[in-house]
C-alpha cells in the first residue's frame, strides 16, 4: 500500500481496528466456540424462542444438512470428547468397547455403555428470521446445530403420515416454511415439543435477496470429511487412557464378550460421567433411539 493510499483508507482502518479489538476485549470464550453456529439463548427460567429458516444445500452439495455421531463423557483418566468413526461407516473403538459391555448380561455394565453411548448431530444452515434476546443476530446466515427431536419435525414435515397433509420440503426458499423454535425446561432438560413450521410461503419477495443468501450459506461437508475424523488407532489410545485400561487388563477381543463361559466384567470401575457440551442435543436424547443401538450391538451388527 501506497502512503497516497494509506491516507485514502485511514478512515476503514479505524473501522478494521475497532472491530479487532472488540475481539480482544470481549470476555474469554471456549476452544469449542465457533463463531459460524447459532444456537437460541435461554432465560432463566430454562425457556427460549426464536424463528429461523432452514435453508436449502450450499452451493456444489447434494444435501442440506450434516449428519454425524459423537461420543462426549468423562472418565477416570480425563475427557473423551471425540467424533465417532461411525458417522463414516468404520469401526469405531467406543462402540466396540460398548458392545462388551452391553453383550455382558450384567446391568452395571449396560449403564457405564449408556452413558458412553454415541449421539446423532445435525447441522444445517439456517437464516436467522427472530432472536429476541439477541437481535443482533437477525438477519443473519448461520449454521445450526440440532439432534432427533428437531429432525424429526423436519422429517415429518417432508414425509406426513396423513393422506389429507401435503410434502413440504422446509429447505426450499420458495415453498418452505419458517419454523417457530419454542424451548421450555421439562424435568430439567430443554424440551422442544411445541416448535413448529408456519405455513409454508417464499423466505423473501425479492429473489435477489434468497440469492444473496443461499451464496452466503456454509459449506457442510467438511461435517463428514474423513480428514476431520481422529484415525482407529488414535482413539483407541485415546480411550484407554480415558478409562484407565491398560493392556492385558481389561482389553479384549470384541468378538468373544465372554470368558470361561462367565460373564465379561471389566477390572477397572471407571466412574463415567456424560458431557452435556450442547444441551439443544443432549436433552433430545431418545430412549427408543438408545434401545434400538444397544439391541443392534448385541446382536452382533
Amino acid at each position: 500500500m501506497s502512503f497516497a493510499d494509506m491516507k485514502k483508507k485511514r478512515g476503514a482502518k479505524l473501522q478494521s481496528l475497532l472491530k479487532e479489538t472488540a475481539k480482544l476485549n470481549a470476555p474469554a470464550r471456549g476452544q469449542g466456540d465457533d463463531d459460524r453456529f447459532w444456537r437460541p439463548e435461554l432465560d432463566k427460567s430454562g425457556n427460549g424462542m426464536a424463528v429461523v429458516r432452514f435453508l436449502p444445500a450450499p452451493e456444489k452439495e447434494d444435501l442440506p444438512w450434516a449428519r454425524s455421531w459423537n461420543h462426549g463423557f468423562q472418565g477416570p483418566g480425563g475427557w473423551y470428547i471425540e467424533n465417532s468413526l461411525t458417522t463414516l461407516g468404520q469401526k469405531d473403538p467406543v462402540s466396540e468397547h460398548n458392545s462388551q459391555l452391553w453383550n455382558s448380561g450384567i446391568e452395571a455394565n449396560k449403564e457405564i455403555a449408556r452413558k458412553q453411548k454415541r449421539r446423532l448431530t445435525y447441522v444445517s444452515n439456517v437464516y436467522v428470521l427472530k432472536d429476541p434476546a439477541n437481535p443482533q443476530n437477525e438477519g443473519q446466515v448461520r449454521l445450526y446445530k440440532f439432534g432427533k427431536k428437531i429432525w424429526d419435525k423436519l422429517n415429518d414435515k417432508m414425509n406426513p403420515q396423513f393422506e389429507d397433509e401435503t410434502p413440504v420440503n422446509p429447505f426450499d426458499l420458495w415453498e418452505g416454511a419458517n419454523f417457530k423454535l419454542k424451548i421450555r425446561k421439562v424435568d430439567g432438560y430443554s424440551n422442544y415439543d411445541k416448535s413448529e413450521f408456519e405455513n409454508a410461503t417464499p423466505l423473501d419477495e425479492d429473489e435477489a435477496k434468497m440469492e444473496e443468501v443461499w451464496k452466503t450459506e456454509y459449506p457442510l461437508a467438511e461435517f463428514t470429511d474423513p480428514k476431520n475424523f481422529k484415525p482407529y488407532t488414535e482413539l483407541k489410545e485415546k480411550l484407554d487412557r480415558v478409562l484407565g485400561i491398560t493392556t492385558g487388563s481389561a482389553e479384549r477381543d470384541n468378538d468373544a464378550p465372554f470368558d470361561g463361559g462367565k460373564p465379561f466384567t471389566p477390572q477397572f470401575t471407571p466412574q463415567v460421567t456424560p458431557v452435556t457440551p450442547d444441551t439443544a442435543v443432549t436433552a433430545e436424547t431418545d430412549t427408543s433411539e438408545e434401545f434400538s443401538y444397544f439391541s443392534k450391538l448385541a446382536e452382533g451388527n
